[in-house]
């Protein structure tokens, strides 16, 4: 019995949770179709049905990341553009990121790993890196000309500070990265918001 569109859609989704578990723990070169299927509790024949290749897996992989990571969703909309900034800075610079409690932003779990890959996949790493500059970037006040450059600037450091913190052995120096990278993270948005944000 053919499967309906609708069961074809939720095993395609299986597996893309599945790749982006997998792919932000092993990076693409060490993890299989057949490693993929198992996790998402499908025969290694069924992947065919879904994707041409692991290359093609691997870039939409990297769009299902970052519409499922934190990154997707601004905190509560009563709060100011800053305050939503904010929550948003620290959240993403916690040790449960990090240690992958929550689901991982691609751009900080696969960098180095996208950076050996071939254009296509980095062209979806890119495309989701405009676009979390483009978030941070409308809650930061209009009238600074250098929100752009200020939106590139904390985005670096939340992606560099959860991708140093993952190859980090030390829980102490892990934490005082994080926590180095929050504290300038919300000097940057202070000096262009013009007000104190609170501490952690």
């Amino acid at each position: 019995m053919p499967w309906s569109s609708e069961q074809k859609e939720k095993s395609r989704e299986k597996i893309l949770d599945s790749a982006v578990d997998l792919f932000s723990r092993r990076g693409f070169d060490n993890v299989a179709i057949g490693d993929l299927m198992q996790a998402a509790g499908m025969t290694h024949g069924g992947f065919y049905a879904h994707f041409g290749s692991k290359s093609e897996l691997y870039k939409q992989a990297v769009t299902q990341a970052a519409r499922r990571s934190a990154v997707a969703k601004l905190p509560e909309e009563a709060l100011s553009a800053e305050d939503r900034l904010a929550k948003l800075l620290v959240g993403y610079l916690d040790i449960s990121h990090v240690q992958q409690a929550n689901p991982p932003c691609p751009l900080a779990f696969l960098a180095t790993d996208v950076a050996n890959r071939e254009g296509d996949v980095r062209s979806a790493y890119t495309q989701v890196f405009r676009r979390l500059v483009a978030l941070i970037s409308k809650q930061l006040p209009s009238e600074n000309g250098s929100r752009r450059e200020t939106a590139m600037a904390l985005s670096a450091m939340m992606i560099g500070g959860v991708a140093v913190a993952r190859a980090l052995n030390d829980d102490r120096s892990v934490e005082q990265l994080l926590d180095a990278c929050r504290k300038a993270g919300l000097q940057m948005i202070e000096k262009t918001a013009g007000k104190k944000m609170p501490r952690p």
